[in-house]
């Protein structure tokens, strides 16, 4: 039995349907829920939106996971186009990015700004810590050779740590790559909550 099901999805919100990252999210997504994944995504616009509407494409389950903010300035909250089938509510957008991160058995992270920064971020140091029953990562473009190369000669970046991830260059990639994941890793024993993931990440270990 696979461990990996779900596959949460990060990337840029402001991203139009006209935009080759769109149409890479939707496809990647269509292509990997065909496979039996499940998706997870933000519930958002941009390549939140492009993932339900991949899945969808594919006869799939999208779930949203959303935030309804009240007096944040940057953030795009729930995009009511995307078309998910479950809608799960955060009171926060820490909340939303810890149960982003809880779902997901995987993570596939495309281009994105700040957001999707930070959510990279956590999704690496989280399998870091579970190194060995981890959940892994997925990059998806050439563009992340750079930009991990540059943090292995410009931070402190620890053998295992480069383990975690592939970076693909498309859907057939993705897949394979998630299939040798699968393989390789034990039984994943990450955070059970959101409080638990919060307790680990907050207390700065890594």
């Amino acid at each position: 039995m696979n461990k990996i099901k779900n596959i949460a999805y990060f990337g840029f919100a402001d991203a139009p349907p006209s935009d080759p990252l769109f149409k890479e999210a939707f496809e990647l997504s269509k292509y990997l829920t065909s496979k039996g994944y499940t998706s997870v995504n933000g519930g958002g616009p941009g390549a939140m939106r492009a993932v339900s509407e991949g899945a969808k494409a594919a006869g799939g389950t999208a779930i949203g996971v959303t935030f309804y903010p009240k007096d944040i300035t940057n953030f795009e909250g729930r995009d009511p186009k995307n078309p998910f089938d479950q809608e799960i509510v955060c009171k926060s957008y820490l909340e939303r990015t810890l149960k982003l991160l809880e779902l997901g058995d995987a993570y596939v992270v495309f281009r994105g700004g700040t957001g999707t920064i930070s959510e990279f971020g956590m999704a690496w140091g989280l399998a870091r810590l579970y190194f060995g029953h981890h959940k892994p990562l997925i990059l998806y473009g050439d563009f992340w050779y750079k930009i991990m190369q540059t943090f292995g000669i410009t931070m402190r970046i620890r053998s295992d740590d480069l383990k975690v991830y592939r970076i693909v260059n498309s859907p057939e990639e993705a897949y394979q790559a998630l299939q040798i994941f699968d393989e390789v890793i034990a039984p994943q024993k990450n955070p059970s909550s959101d409080e638990r993931a919060f307790e680990l990440v907050g207390r700065g270990k890594g």
